[in-house]
């Protein structure tokens, strides 16, 4: 940023950071004892929201959800926190990464649960797309983290190019012909 760039429109990564901590109870889990998957989206998608609106200073919805995988399973009794930060933001949209830690307080230990990137988009009063403030990044992480954040939104689009072109073909037959080989049966 540039000294002549106005910075009013502007709001750094520590302004919105957000954690959540929440202690993992028994109506949590699933047959196996451990906590839901579920849950764990459902508290990913809070923080993501409470740090995005601040940042946007507006209403935010979910767009998407980049992956989102289980490195270890979190257990009944174990607190786990949620810390958010705003990575990248666009004209009306904004990405939030969220890093999930789990602490066992008995034996006080610590484990990285997932890792994953909400991808907000804020609204005005009429439920319209509303522009975000830009982005001031203060530290080397911060810039890594703009830049993936970038390659990631880069990555997607063509990936949603590509899967354009894996659509079923019209050709009944042919379908047929690709499923050799397949642990399927086709009835009828």
């Amino acid at each position: 940023m540039t000294a002549l760039t106005d910075q009013s429109d502007y709001k750094t990564v520590r302004f919105s950071e957000t954690t959540i901590t929440e202690l993992m109870i028994p109506s949590y889990s699933n047959f196996g004892g451990k906590i839901h998957g579920g849950i764990l989206l459902s508290l990913m998608d809070k923080v993501a929201y409470v740090c995005a609106a601040k940042h946007a200073g507006n209403y935010c919805v979910t767009a998407s959800i980049d992956t989102v995988d289980f490195l270890q399973p979190v257990e009944v009794g174990e607190l786990v926190s949620l810390m958010a930060s705003v990575n990248y933001v666009g004209n009306t949209s904004l990405v939030v990464g969220i890093r999930v830690v789990s602490e066992n307080i008995k034996n006080n230990s610590v484990k990285h649960t997932n890792t994953s990137y909400f991808t907000m988009v804020s609204k005005d009063e009429h439920n319209k797309p509303a522009k975000v403030p830009g982005l001031i990044l203060e530290h080397r992480e911060h810039v890594r983290r703009f830049i993936e954040a970038r390659r990631r939104k880069e990555i997607k689009q063509s990936y949603m190019k590509e899967v354009e072109q894996i659509k079923m073909p019209d050709n009944y037959e042919h379908c047929i012909e690709l499923l050799k080989g397949e642990r399927c049966l086709v009835a009828g």
